[in-house]
């Protein structure tokens, strides 16, 4: 059998790269890291079963800078899945596919996940103004 060269499809010589593609490689690397946060949550809960020692050893974990980072992280991969999954179910309804509509509604998932994880960290942080 005689071997063909042919590029494979979809090959990265023939489409341009867009915004659209970092936006969906963003929403599947943040549903992994929901997964990796999600287990960790567990580790929680499974330390807050345990007793305090090993409850406050985690609990220390997440009150040091890079645990605070993680979980800051977290937080924003929460609402950008969330706000791109909004994004998708417009799409499911057959809105939004004209190319620049599309563009400014991934901006728009990425300003409001932004927005999204700041308030909410100053809410955190401030203790909601109460």
């Amino acid at each position: 059998m005689t071997e063909v060269n042919r590029p494979l499809s979809p090959h990265l010589g023939v489409y341009r790269w867009q915004v659209s593609n970092t936006l969906s490689i963003l929403h599947r690397m943040t549903g992994v890291m929901l997964t990796i946060g999600a287990l960790a949550m567990a580790g929680w809960l499974v330390a807050l079963a345990g007793g305090p020692d090993a409850y406050l050893a985690v609990l220390g974990l997440l009150r040091s800078p890079v645990g605070v980072l993680l979980l800051f992280g977290w937080t924003f991969c929460f609402f950008y899945h969330m706000c791109n999954g909004i994004r998708h179910l417009f799409w499911d309804a057959g809105y939004g596919f004209e190319i620049r509509q599309a563009r400014l509604s991934g901006f728009a998932a990425l300003g409001a996940a932004g927005f999204l994880t700041v308030t909410f960290w100053l809410v955190v942080v401030t203790g909601g103004g109460s």
